[in-house]
């Protein structure tokens, strides 16, 4: 289900939908850490609503695997594995290689500025160490382009990609010694300048991969 983290519900949303969408956006912009335990309680005290719709939000991002559920009952966002995140880092690859690929037609001057823009606001991010501050508009970077690819199927599994390693990333990253924005976001807006797909597709795939994988194997200069 494609929810964007910018979209507020309405006042006659339900409970269970607010609860959802608030702690969805929460986990896929790393604000909870790996391993973090959530109680019904302590939701429905922070979301002001019962025991009732905390426990179906916590069921459908169960489903989504953006939280673990022990045979105990704990509730916990998940502790990821070297070969889980390999794994999610190749779905990415396969995924958001494609949707840039389709957006490619539709990247026209004034999204290029937007997303320079953003990028500017990574690096601001970055510089300051707002670690979630940078998820975030790192996220909302890659969504500028790929809502052009009108390919709403494809993003939503994108974006549970996104949400299932939003603690890890928090984790990860908050260990880098960056001092500007990715260098795959150079890459991604000049081959959008040039309307080359090639090089899109290239450069797509490895800002979304070489990332993690530098990071796992303990290159905490990455950049």
């Amino acid at each position: 289900m494609l929810i964007s983290p910018r979209t507020d519900p309405g006042p006659h949303t339900p409970a269970h939908e607010r609860v959802y969408r608030a702690l969805r956006t929460r986990i896929m912009h790393g604000e909870l850490a790996p391993g973090q335990a959530l109680t019904l309680r302590g939701l429905g005290e922070e979301y002001a609503v019962s025991m009732t719709p905390a426990r179906e939000a916590i069921r459908r991002l169960v489903a989504e695997g953006a939280l673990s559920l022990s045979p105990s009952g704990r509730v916990s966002t998940p502790e990821l594995s070297a070969e889980r995140i390999e794994e999610l880092a190749a779905l990415r690859s396969l995924l958001e290689v494609e949707l840039a690929s389709r957006a490619l037609p539709r990247a026209h001057l004034a999204l290029i500025e937007r997303m320079t823009t953003q990028n500017g606001a990574i690096s601001e991010a970055v510089v300051r160490h707002q670690v979630v501050s940078y998820i975030r508009l790192n996220l909302e970077f890659h969504r500028m382009l790929y809502l052009r690819a009108q390919a709403p199927a494809m993003l939503a599994m994108a974006e549970t990609v996104w949400l299932q390693l939003g603690p890890t990333m928090r984790g990860l990253y908050g260990r880098v010694r960056r001092t500007g924005a990715p260098s795959g976001h150079r890459l991604i807006l000049a081959a959008l300048r040039a309307g080359d797909e090639p090089g899109l597709r290239l450069a797509v795939r490895q800002d979304v991969t070489n990332g993690l994988r530098a990071i796992l194997s303990g290159d905490s200069s990455y950049t």
